[in-house]
């Protein structure tokens, strides 16, 4: 089952004709389809990588009186789309007037490179069932972010851990994945901050919850990574696009990548004013955590053990 990352509509009209292009572009490929009058005469698909990817869409109807009508469908630049509507061959219509429709260059070779193969032990499926959750996690953020800036960051803490709990009952009656991936860990840590809040009152204390949860994420992480990952690091294998993670591996990586990001958010906390550390924990970490989470995985895989050591070459 496909999802639907995003639509697009395109009408015109022709000799009285309505007509519309409606676009929708899926994790299968793009999809195309010719609306005139409110039915659908024409439709094209290309898949989501591949050389088939980069051409533009051709949808072709015969107007009531036998002229051929094409629609010319594709990316006008890296985020839009546009149409090109001809009857007879000759141009009656642009919904980007003077513009190109053609795949971007640099796009067309990256969608053509990815296709050569997929990477062994890689699964997309994995990242298509956990976008909501991710979506989730990186919508408290912004919110912590944007109450924190407009009032305090105890007040922060406390409105993001309502949200939270909000979304833990709400998960009850929704079948969509809310919590999954990190949305229940960001929950963890909002409602530590509440708490925190809540007893101290101090500012500092809050900022101190990336550090106090990092502390304890680290410690379990690498608890269950010295047994083998096998509750921690086999669970999370389960949110990863991978299919040759070694869960032990993960854990210990994770666990270290957790002391990492909790010494860095106590040195901020420490040095640095509440703004700088409301950007840094808001956004800059997040890159940080990216980067050094590519490295855990690459761990994980075993890439690094393989890239690391090169058998020396004798001579004769």
């Amino acid at each position: 089952m496909s999802t639907t990352f995003w639509r697009y509509r395109r009408r015109f009209a022709v000799d009285g004709a309505a007509g519309e292009v409606r676009v929708a572009v899926r994790t299968d490929g793009m999809h195309s389809s010719l609306i005139l009058d409110g039915a659908e005469r024409a439709h094209d698909t290309t898949p989501i990588t591949g050389p088939g990817a980069v051409r533009n869409h051709r949808l072709a109807a015969t107007l009531p009186d036998g002229r051929p009508l094409e629609v010319e469908m594709g990316y006008v630049n890296w985020w839009t789309v546009g149409i090109a509507v001809r009857i007879g061959g000759l141009l009656v219509h642009e919904s980007h007037p003077g513009r190109r429709i053609a795949y971007p260059e640099k796009a067309a070779r990256m969608a053509v490179k990815a296709s050569a193969d997929v990477p062994d032990g890689y699964d997309i499926g994995q990242l298509k069932r956990n976008r909501v959750p991710i979506m989730v996690d990186i919508l408290l953020g912004l919110l912590f972010f944007a109450v924190a800036k407009l009032t305090d960051l105890p007040t922060a803490a406390i409105v993001g851990a309502v949200a939270g709990l909000t979304l833990v009952v709400a998960q009850r009656f929704v079948k969509a994945d809310l919590l999954g991936g990190l949305a229940m860990f960001g929950i963890v840590m909002l409602l530590i901050s509440a708490a925190l809040a809540i007893l101290f009152q101090d500012d500092m204390a809050v900022k101190m919850r990336s550090t106090i949860v990092g502390l304890i994420s680290a410690t379990l992480f690498l608890g269950d990574g010295l047994f083998g990952g096998n509750r921690l690091g086999r669970g999370l294998c389960r949110y990863l696009p991978y299919t040759d993670v070694d869960p032990g591996r993960l854990a210990l990586g994770m666990g270290l990548l957790g002391l990492i990001m909790a010494g860095l958010n106590y040195l901020v906390a420490i040095l640095a004013s509440t703004d700088i550390w409301l950007f840094y924990s808001t956004f800059v970490d997040f890159f940080l955590i990216m980067l050094l989470v590519m490295v855990v995985f690459a761990f994980a895989r075993g890439q690094l053990l393989r890239r690391g050591y090169k058998a020396p070459v004798k001579t004769p």
